[in-house]
This record gives C-alpha cells, sequence and structure tokens, in this order.
C-alpha cells in the first residue's frame, strides 16, 4: 500500500465515523509562547483542553506535521542512527473533545488496523495503565475490559505512568493511555523471543504504532491531579512507522515516504544506500546509510519548517532549523563527499511527492530551495574556515591529545561539528579529551536551561465560567472584572503576574503586532499592564504587581500614543505590501513582519536587491494612498472562502478559521488581525529606512511613519546645518563637499607615495640587519609605520632572501601588530609555520591572529610586550 492510500484511508475512515476532517497546523508556532513548533498533533488543540474554546466539532481528524529535536529519544545528535525516529513526522490523529470515550476510541483504532489496513492480530500488542499510587490514580480496568473483547489477554500489557500515562507540559490536562504495538520481526525470530518481552525496550522491529491517550485529569502546579470537567480523547499514530508495518518493511526509510529522496542522494553522490534488509554490512557502508539517513530525514523538517516561514537563522526557532540543516550539511560533507550545496535538490523530489496533501511545500518550492541553497553555500564556508582554525588547534597542541575546551569551542563557537574535529584529528594520530567536551557541552545546556527556567502557578479563577472577549476594535477604555490570576516566576524577567479581564480592549502580540501597554485603574489604584499576550486563546495582560483588590471593579486603559503609532504601521505595512506586489509582480509575498510603536519591519519574497529607483517608487505608493485619504473597510467576520473570492491575501504559515477578518484600504485586501488606522491620512507620511537581504529570496525593508517621520527629517535638518557651519556656510554644499573630496583624494595619493618611498629605504636599511641562524636568513624588528604598510614591508623583505623568516612589528592609534612572513621551503623543510608563531608571540601583546603557514598577522592591545615579543621570536629558528 503506498503511502499516500495510508494517509486517505485513515482520513475517509474517521470521516466516515462522524468526524471533521481538518487540515494540518502549520509546523511553526506563531501564536503560542509555549511551544516553538507543533511537536504533537495535539497541539493546535490545547484550548479545547483547557476550556478556554469550543471546537468546529465535538469529533475531529486530521494528519498532523510535527518537528522534535529534544526529549525521550528525539535527541537531534541520535536521529540516523537507528531507522524509526524522526525529526520531522506525520501524526495521524482523532480526537473527541467531551464526545465519545475509551470504547469507541478503542474498538475504531482496531477496527482500522485489523480490517482496514489489515494487519494480523497476531503481530500486535496493547498496553494499559498499571496506575499509580502516587498521584491516586486507579488501573485502567475499562480500557482493560474493552481490549480483553478483542485480543488475548495475555497480549495486554500493564505499563507504568512513564509510558502509560500522557502529559501535555509540567502542568496541565492528561490521562492514562493506551498503547498499541506492532511486531515486525520474521516468523522465526518470533519463535525464540516473545514480542511482549520486546515492547518499550527500543527494539527496532518491534514498536509502538499508536497511542489513544484518554484525558480526564488536570495537572496543577503542585504536582496534584483533579478531575476535567469533560473527558476528551487524543490520539496519534506515526504516519511513518504505519508505513513500514503496511510495507512489510523493517525500517522507515525503506519506505516510500524515504525511498525517493534516498535514490536521489545516491543519484547525486554516485554512493549506494543499503536497506534494513542487508545484514553484516561494513562499518564504512554503515557511515553511508547513517548519512543518507540523516540528510533525506533533515531536509524534510527544514523544507516545511521554510515553507511555513521559519527561516534559518541565530535565535530561538530559526536557530532550531539551521541546527538540523547544518547537521545534515556536515554529514554529507564528512561521509558522503558533498563538498558543494545538494541538499536543495531534494526539495523539487519532496514537492512532488508530499505536495498534494500538504500544497505549501509545491507552492514554496522554489523558496524553500533558495534558502536552503545559501544556507548550504554559507556553512561550507564555515566548514572551511573551521578546518584552517583546526589546523591551529593542532599547532599549538603539545603531544597527541587535543584539548576538550578548544574541540568545544570550534563546535560552539564557529559551528565546526566534533564527529568532523574526531576523523581529522584521528588522521593525523591524534584525538581529543572526550571528557572536557561533554563537559563543556554539559556547563552550556545547564546555562541554557538555567536562563530560561520559568516556574508557573495554577490559575486563580475569580469568575468561573466566565467566556473572555476582546474589545478592542471598537475601545481603547473599558470597564473590566479580572476574571482569573497566576504568578510567574522566570530568571529572565523575575516575578510577574498574568492578569485575565472579562472584556479586554488590551490587544495582544500577535501577526507581527507587538503587545498593548496600558493600565487598570480602580477608585484606589493604578496597575501599569507592560504587556499582553495570549496563550491558549487566552488573553494575558503582564503585570509586576497584583492590585490590592482584585475583586473591584477596573477601567482597563490602553496607552493610545503607543497604540496609535503602532496602527499607522501595521496599516502602512498592507500599503508597502501592495506596492511591492504592483511593482515588483504577484511572487512578492509576505514571510514575516514586526510592527511596533517605533518603526515597522516587513521581510518579503524576491529574487534580488530592490533598487534605489524602485524604493523611491514603494515609497510614492505608499504615500499617493495615504493622500488620497482611504478609509477603513473592515469586514471583521466573514467567510473564508468569501474574503478570498473578493481578493484577500492569505498568509503562508498562518492558521486561519472558517471565520476571518478582512482589512481593506483601497486595492489593499488582507487577512489581518491587528489594530489599524480608520484613515490613512492618519498615518501622514511613510519612509523607507533601509533594505536588504535576510536569506537568499528574501528581502527586508524597514520604515517609519508618522511623528518618526517628522523626527527624521528634523534629524536630517539639523545634520545639514552642522554640515554647514562646518563648510563656513558655503553657496553650493555639495560643490563644496565634492570639492573636499577631490582634495582627500588628491592628498591620499601624495601619503601613499610617501609610504612607498619609506617603505623603500626602510627595505634598503633594514636588509643589512638579517641575520643566518642555523642556515635562516632571520630579522625581527619594530618599524615606525601603519599596520599595512607594515604587512607590506614583511612580504617584500621576505620575499627579497632565501630561506627567510622575518617578524615585524609595529603601532597604530595605540594598538600593537604583528607580521611573519617564512619562506614556503622553510615552511616545507623545517615544518615553520607562521600561524603558529603569530599565535605564540601574540601572547605578548595580549592579542591573536592568523593567516596562513608562510604568512600570517595578528593585533593586540598591549603594546608595551612587542619588545619581548620581538626577543622570542629567534627561538623558532634556533
Amino acid at each position: 500500500m503506498k503511502s499516500q492510500d495510508v494517509r486517505k484511508q485513515f482520513l475517509d475512515f474517521f470521516k466516515s465515523n462522524g468526524h471533521l476532517i481538518v487540515p494540518s497546523a502549520p509546523i511553526v508556532l506563531k501564536d503560542d509562547p509555549t511551544l516553538m513548533f507543533n511537536n504533537s498533533g495535539m497541539a493546535q488543540f490545547k484550548e479545547y483542553f483547557l476550556g478556554n474554546g469550543t471546537p468546529k466539532s465535538k469529533r475531529i481528524a486530521d494528519t498532523q506535521k510535527c518537528l522534535r529535536v529534544s526529549g525521550k529519544h528525539n535527541d537531534l545528535e541520535d536521529v540516523g542512527f537507528d531507522t524509526y525516529h524522526h525529526t520531522m513526522f506525520e501524526m495521524l490523529g482523532n480526537w473527541s473533545f467531551g464526545d465519545y470515550f475509551k470504547k469507541e476510541a478503542i474498538n475504531w483504532a482496531w477496527q482500522l488496523l485489523t480490517e482496514v489496513y489489515k494487519i494480523p492480530k497476531e503481530n500486535l500488542y496493547v498496553s494499559v495503565f498499571e496506575g499509580s499510587k502516587e498521584d491516586n490514580v486507579p488501573f485502567d480496568q475499562e480500557a482493560w475490559d474493552i481490549w480483553k473483547t478483542l485480543i488475548d489477554e495475555d497480549r495486554i500489557i500493564l505499563g507504568n505512568k512513564k509510558d502509560n500515562f500522557w502529559e501535555m507540559g509540567d502542568q496541565g490536562p492528561c490521562g492514562p493511555c493506551s498503547e498499541i504495538h506492532v511486531d515486525l520481526r520474521p516468523e522465526s525470530e518470533k519463535a525464540l523471543v516473545s514480542g511482549k518481552s520486546l515492547v518499550n525496550n527500543d527494539h527496532p522491529q518491534v514498536v509502538e504504532i499508536w497511542n489513544n491517550v484518554f484525558m480526564e485529569f488536570n495537572r496543577k502546579a503542585d504536582g496534584s491531579l483533579e478531575k476535567l470537567p469533560a473527558q476528551h480523547v487524543d490520539t496519534g499514530m506515526g504516519f511513518e512507522r504505519l508505513c513500514m508495518a503496511l510495507q512489510g518493511k523493517t525500517s522507515n526509510y525503506d519506505t516510500d515516504v524515504f525511498t525517493p529522496l534516498i535514490e536521489k542522494v545516491e543519484q547525486i553522490t554516485g554512493l549506494k544506500y543499503t536497506s534494513d534488509e542487508v545484514k553484516n554490512i561494513s562499518e564504512e557502508q554503515n557511515k553511508t546509510n547513517i548519512a543518507i539517513r540523516v540528510v533525506v530525514d533533515h531536509v524534510r523538517a527544514v523544507a516545511f519548517a521554510i515553507a511555513d516561514g521559519q527561516l534559518p537563522s541565530n535565535t530561538g526557532a530559526g536557530y532550531v532549523i539551521r541546527r538540523i540543516l547544518r547537521r545534515a550539511i556536515r554529514y554529507g560533507f564528512t561521509f558522503l563527499n558533498t563538498k558543494e550545496p545538494f541538499i536543495n535538490k531534494l526539495v523539487e523530489v519532496l514537492a512532488n511527492q508530499m505536495g498534494e496533501f500538504f500544497p505549501e511545500i509545491k507552492s514554496q518550492q522554489q523558496l524553500v530551495t533558495n534558502v536552503i541553497r545559501e544556507e548550504e553555500a554559507s556553512f561550507l564556508r564555515t566548514l572551511d574556515q573551521g578546518l584552517q582554525l583546526l589546523d591551529n588547534v593542532i599547532a599549538q597542541t603539545t603531544g597527541s591529545e587535543v584539548s576538550g575546551a578548544k574541540a568545544f569551542e570550534l563546535y560552539d563557537t564557529f559551528g565546526f561539528p566534533k564527529d568532523l574535529t574526531a576523523l581529522i584529528l584521528k588522521e593525523k594520530g591524534m584525538s581529543f579529551n572526550e571528557t572536557e567536551f561533554d563537559a563543556s557541552m554539559q556547563e552550556q545546556k545547564n546555562r541554557s536551561r538555567a536562563a530560561s527556567e520559568v516556574s508557573t502557578e495554577d490559575w486563580s479563577v475569580l469568575i468561573p465560567g466566565n467566556i473572555e472577549t476582546f474589545v478592542g476594535y471598537d475601545k481603547i477604555e473599558n470597564e473590566v472584572k479580572i476574571t482569573r490570576i497566576r504568578k510567574v516566576d522566570s530568571k529572565k524577567d523575575g516575578i510577574l503576574y498574568q492578569i485575565v479581564l472579562d472584556n479586554t480592549p488590551f490587544y495582544p502580540e500577535g501577526g507581527g503586532q507587538v503587545g498593548d501597554k496600558g493600565t487598570l485603574v480602580s477608585a484606589n489604584e493604578t496597575i501599569e499592564i507592560i504587556d499582553t499576550k495570549k496563550e491558549n486563546n487566552l488573553i494575558l495582560h503582564f503585570a509586576k504587581q497584583l492590585p490590592e483588590n482584585i475583586e473591584a471593579g477596573f477601567v482597563a486603559k490602553v496607552n493610545n500614543d503607543l497604540r496609535g503609532s503602532t496602527s499607522k504601521n501595521h496599516s502602512a505595512t498592507h500599503l508597502m505590501h501592495l506596492a511591492l506586489r504592483n511593482l515588483l509582480g504577484t511572487h512578492v509575498e509576505q514571510k514575516g513582519s514586526l510592527v511596533n510603536p517605533n518603526y515597522l519591519r516587513f521581510d518579503f519574497s524576491h529574487f534580488s536587491k530592490v533598487s534605489d529607483e524602485e524604493l523611491r517608487q514603494v515609497e510614492a505608493s505608499v504615500n499617493a494612498q495615504i493622500e488620497a485619504q482611504l478609509q477603513l473597510v473592515e469586514h471583521r467576520n466573514i467567510p473564508i472562502k468569501e474574503a478570498l473570492d473578493k481578493g484577500a491575501m492569505a498568509l503562508f504559515g498562518e492558521k486561519y478559521g472558517d471565520n476571518v477578518r478582512m482589512i481593506e484600504f483601497g486595492d489593499s485586501k488582507e487577512l489581518c488581525g491587528g489594530i489599524h488606522v480608520k484613515n490613512t491620512a492618519e498615518i501622514w507620511h511613510f519612509k523607507i529606512i533601509s533594505e536588504g537581504a535576510v536569506a537568499a529570496g528574501i528581502r527586508r525593508i524597514e520604515a517609519i511613519t508618522g511623528d518618526a517621520v517628522k523626527d527624521f527629517y528634523q534629524n536630517q535638518e539639523n545634520t545639514l546645518s552642522e554640515l554647514k557651519e562646518t563648510l563656513k556656510n558655503p553657496q553650493d554644499i555639495l560643490k563644496s563637499v565634492a570639492s573636499l573630496q577631490d582634495d582627500n583624494a588628491k592628498l591620499k595619493k601624495q601619503i601613499e607615495q610617501l609610504l612607498k618611498e619609506k617603505v623603500g629605504a626602510l627595505k634598503s636599511e633594514l636588509e643589512k640587519d638579517f641575520q643566518v641562524i642555523n642556515g635562516i636568513n632571520f630579522l625581527a624588528k619594530q618599524v615606525d609605520l601603519s599596520m599595512a604598510s607594515t604587512k607590506d614591508l614583511a612580504s617584500v623583505l621576505g620575499s627579497s632572501k632565501a630561506d627567510s623568516f622575518v617578524f615585524l612589528a609595529s603601532i597604530e592609534d595605540g594598538l600593537p601588530n604583528i607580521h611573519c612572513y617564512i619562506s614556503k621551503e622553510l615552511v616545507a623543510s623545517k615544518s615553520l609555520n607562521a600561524n603558529a608563531v603569530i599565535k605564540e608571540l601574540g601572547k605578548y601583546i595580549d592579542g591573536n591572529g592568523g593567516g596562513q603557514p608562510f604568512f600570517a598577522s595578528g593585533k593586540g592591545k598591549n603594546a608595551n610586550g612587542i619588545a619581548e615579543a620581538l626577543t622570542k621570536a629567534v627561538e623558532f629558528v634556533k
């Protein structure tokens, strides 16, 4: 059975049983501060389990793109070494929100697996929760009784809390679960060892394929459990593992989910992947297999993340995506001998393979390809630099063991892989101290964990059953009551309080727009609201203190100055988006944005730099729309199909409901939940500040509006006045500046000529000072030249004599610089290395540097150390 059919049959089965089929949510979570990525099928439904929202249907099914790079069995560095764990995977799932429970969930699971997919019953084992005295939760007798009507009791396993009690996190909805495991071993192995003994023991052919979670408890901050108001079902079946079982394979990578990608890698590299059925392979072939598994697994995670709007970067979710991609690149570099970008060539295969169920990968194919290609080229350059840095480390190492701390520095600071370091050192008969490396890694993890530690108390509910609403589109002030509060303590922000209001005018951070700030005012006190965010469909108001009387009535007041500036920037973003598409083409799509009171930032797809003339045209277009005084037309609750039919732009990577909000200014029509001006005239003026590249095929514009533009022009005017005054108030300021530039160019030429003459004179003078030591022409001197001229002089002097070793130092702007030239014949015959010389002698000037074995330079902070460095230089030739 093909994988497309496996997916379709799952969805068709649950549709026939009254489930609403919904699309996968984006793999990247934009508005959930507790998660970077969708790491399970239930993540997009959290608000329903928490009782903070109402689902479209009480029965839902889907296939969800998930990404995991940490936790049990999901450490990134382990993926590729076995045949059934992945970074990105699909989770087939069915949900009941207060509707059916254990009986229906278990019977449907069994019916689908044994009757529709026709998996032999004798290959299946199931587990039920054995109970927990610690949590006062009894053995799951109900699940046991249901299962024993379907399967022999000797195939039902009791599972402990670790395996059979599922929790969303340290706090929140949870409950016992019932897992279904499949035994894919050949009959000969089954006869020797019972599959029952291998369940949950990391056997590659005895694996869990489906987990049915029965959510009936809520885990509180103190660790205790309380019953949920309603019982829910949350199930998840690993799509890749299911395909393995149905296609008669013993490895996920041998299924048609991965074989098209593997075949493409084989074609590109000329290397062969051996399936899991081939036994007793060589160590070299095993390394090739692991590398290919890493590449084909990781390209899926990276491609879908980029298609959903997450570009690789150095922070947050972007850093995770970059880390995954770089791991794939280095495995290709090290074990597949790929020295040029190649992973980007797999995107076309992936798009053709999965585009039917996930159209975003098809529509964003070119962008994904470009971004991955640029990331590959950049990291391959980094790897080349890393090789040079490793050479320096080796040159400074006495003995055969490199410091583990140094190896970790290469890994952490320069992204140079641990396994590549080990491989290169092994070729040189060396190694690094792994214990030190692991200790450094653990220290970094501990620091990172400590910095991100957050302690969250349970909600204290003041008004039970209240449905909190947002009134901020119409009001900036409103009479409110506090419905719930909780305390949050983090290393980063200290103690803060989260306050939920019954009818809030505060806009929560979302869609690129920052959250509102303002105050809560009662008869006796004023509480400052420093930020507003949304979590699990609750609008959270952040404050550093709680009101003395939390049950009082308050007036919630949004800071209108900040909101006004933000709304101008948000509306201007829409106008600019339209202008860019009209000018550059409809390939322009929003890929990220930030809207705050100070400025707007807009990332968009485009293949080249936007010229100055094009930027001027964009500015002119936006300002024309501002001057046209276009009235805001807001469709607050319109069916999404109707909005799209009207020409509204929907953004990839965003999750939309059946009904949406559409914002219209003239020809600009976008789906948007943010705050906007009532008329474009309020924006006053629009000015682009900068334009540049973010990634391959992604450009970024930063711009300002309103008072910020007034301030900008005032600063420009002040600068011009100061310039005029400096130039003695000339009549034609441009002519005066041009004249200064001409004079400067002439003086520069004169100085260059004088320096050349000085260098020439010094060369003649210093040639007399060479000493012959052990057959080497040695010279170490301090000279009175700039750093650039000293470097030139070292090169000229070194080239003037055979077998030369030249070490020169000088001071520029109070800072010392040093340079070393060694004849190439000496580098070869005497194993001398200019790099090593600079590293060693740089210590005396509190500096560092580098270069090639025959020429290297360095800078420092301590000019007083030059004399000692010059004295020590001779030791390299003795």
